[in-house]
């Protein structure tokens, strides 16, 4: 049976005004729907606080789970539900929380974290959560059975902390567990390895999650819902005339999404690339108006007579730089950096090379990790290893982008007009986006400037 797939953002499950709008948008599908969540905004970061402050004193424990148990309870209490069904609720989470707090425990007693048991914790977030909504939207008029992703078969590569899920295992387990002719709704973020062991997707990896199991079906579409509208021409925090982009290619989305915009995270693409499973961005205020989403993501490769569609700005990144006279042709080199950062578990952003120098684009918090690395590392050819990090990346963004004439020139342009140097540029790595590194106390002004020179607005 065709079905679509819904993902509603933690930032949306908060409040009980939210939830009945949601409750609403349910309603207006004509489809059995497939509905993934995140956890309430905030519980992840309060679910990682508490494993650390497990390590101290037993008491903090109790403490804390009872004030992850009021946060979920007293969501539910605003809905009018029915004694028997609150029990039921009140029963089943408390085998949830009780399950948590023996992992709390744990720790205490062991006095140290293992990465299986914190990937074990932080998955409790979107367990609450897919457990409250489906009494609530239960009690609503909304028939739908929850699902957890152990259950249906979503399997993962077996990696703790960010592990990425196997379509072709997950696919025939997770089509057959979902095919009757119902609403489920499955709880994101986290998936199992060949060992059953719960791992997670990393930060924001529900819409990872939400995007797989879209693949698995062959979902009609892959709805989205935010309490932010879809993807801008820049960010309305540092500029203040953006615009909407009502249509994006996957390409053109992962980009913004790797590279600065928070709307969806950066992984979500590659299930539904495949299968040509349209993407739907809808704001959670519009839930009227399921015919206007904000932005429509596919694999439409149009150019715009702009050409660019959206500017864009990484934040907390940092460089690691390798010089020396003959890095660029050494051979073995990038082999021994990557494979160390890699067995480190440190992602790199980015690499840009030539032939005196090699540039390691990371996030900020692994800077200085990665360089002590490094610099440990015997590296023939390498002379000096040094790090940067009061740096601005600034992502534009759009098909053709590497065939149009003077879209470069008109950004240096731009930039040199407010007397703004370019650090670094990289042209052509991607089809559909430039890349520019300039210092981070001039990266705001470099986005007004740059969506000044593309969108005609002032700003």
């Amino acid at each position: 049976m065709e079905k679509r797939v819904v993902k509603f953002g933690g930032s949306v499950l908060n409040t009980y005004d939210n939830i009945k709008k949601i409750i609403n948008v349910i309603k207006s599908y004509d489809k059995n729907l497939i509905i993934i969540v995140s956890a309430i905004k905030g519980i992840t970061d309060l679910l990682y606080i508490i494993a650390k402050q497990s390590l101290k004193k037993k008491e903090l424990i109790f403490e804390n789970i009872k004030k992850i148990f009021n946060i979920h309870f007293n969501l539910i209490s605003r809905f009018d539900i029915k004694q028997d069904r609150l029990e039921a609720f009140n029963t089943e989470f408390r085998n949830r929380i009780d399950n948590l707090e023996k992992k709390l425990l744990g720790i205490h007693y062991l006095q140290e974290i293992p990465v299986q048991t914190l990937d074990e914790i932080l998955s409790f977030g979107e367990r609450f959560s897919s457990l409250v909504l489906n009494h609530i939207f239960n009690s609503n008029g909304i028939n739908i059975e929850e699902k957890l992703p152990e259950e249906i078969g979503i399997f993962t590569d077996g990696k703790f902390q960010d592990s990425s899920i196997n379509l072709t295992k997950s696919s025939k387990k997770i089509l057959n567990s979902l095919k009757d002719k119902k609403n489920y709704i499955i709880p994101g973020f986290y998936g199992i390895s060949d060992e059953n062991k719960i791992t997670i997707l990393g930060r924001g990896g529900s819409d990872y999650s939400a995007s797989a199991i879209a693949y698995c079906i062959n979902a009609k579409s892959l709805d989205f819902w935010k309490d932010v509208n879809g993807f801008m021409t820049g960010d309305p925090k540092v500029i203040k005339f953006v615009k909407e982009i009502k249509k994006l290619s996957y390409e053109e989305a992962a980009e913004l999404s790797y590279f600065g915009a928070k709307i969806l995270h950066p992984r979500s693409f590659e299930p539904v690339m495949e299968k040509d499973i349209k993407i739907r961005i809808f704001h959670i205020d519009n839930y009227k108006k399921l015919s206007t989403p904000s932005t429509i993501i596919t694999k439409n490769n149009k150019i715009n007579e702009n050409v660019i569609k959206s500017i864009t700005a990484g934040n907390g990144m940092g460089i690691l730089k390798l010089s020396g006279p003959g890095v660029g042709i050494k051979p073995g080199i990038m082999a021994k950096v990557t494979n160390m950062l890699n067995e480190n578990h440190i992602n790199i952003k980015s690499i840009l090379t030539s032939q005196i120098s090699i540039n390691i684009l990371l996030s900020k918090s692994d800077l200085n990790k990665s360089y002590k690395l490094i610099t440990k590392t015997n590296l023939i050819a390498v002379e000096d290893i040094s790090k940067r990090e009061n740096i601005g990346v600034i992502a534009a963004v759009g098909n053709g982008i590497t065939k149009k004439y003077g879209i470069a020139a008109r950004i240096f342009n731009s930039l040199a007009r407010e007397k703004i140097n370019i650090e670094i540029i990289s042209m052509g790595a991607s089809p559909v986006a430039i890349y520019l590194i300039v210092k981070d106390k001039d990266k705001d002004r470099a986005l007004k400037s740059l969506h000044k020179e593309f969108f005609n607005e002032n700003n």
